[in-house]
């Protein structure tokens, strides 16, 4: 299998829409990611990518900022791999292609938020170092 790693280019942004899909059940249209992602590619934001030949079978959104309490740093966001490539190593393989790349953009800290009832993503984070820091709240206006 002939993976390979790499970043999107931004305008390329919609090839991730079908996954985002996967990801978010269906509950967030397609127009409605193409037009979030419209503006999302604007703000500091890269999509890190896997695929097989040419076909797209992972993705982590990485959003880049400066915090006060870990300074420059990086929130991956999306992180999805196709059901048929989990189990096989790709997900710490893709972990390190990340590491090495943002850590080459100065980057000291890698962030993320998981969903609570997702538990495999939780064993996974914590089998690469990650440590929970708190609760991610969201009000919607």
């Amino acid at each position: 299998m002939p993976i390979s790693f790499k970043i999107i280019d931004p305008s390329n942004i919609n090839t991730i829409i079908p996954l985002m899909l996967k990801l978010n059940n269906q509950k967030i249209t397609e127009a409605v990611l193409k037009q979030r992602f419209a503006e999302i590619v604007t703000q500091n934001y890269e999509c890190a990518a896997i695929y097989d030949r040419e076909k797209l079978i992972g993705i982590a959104g990485m959003w880049f900022c400066t915090r006060h309490y870990s300074g420059k740093s990086v929130e991956l966001d999306h992180v999805f791999i196709e059901d048929a490539y989990r189990k096989k190593g790709l997900g710490k393989q893709f972990m390190k292609c990340i590491y090495d790349y943002v850590a080459q953009k100065g980057c000291q800290s890698v962030e993320l938020n998981t969903y609570v009832q997702n538990y495999p993503s939780h064993k996974f984070y914590y089998n690469e170092g990650f440590e929970i820091l708190g609760y991610h709240f969201l009000k919607k206006l």
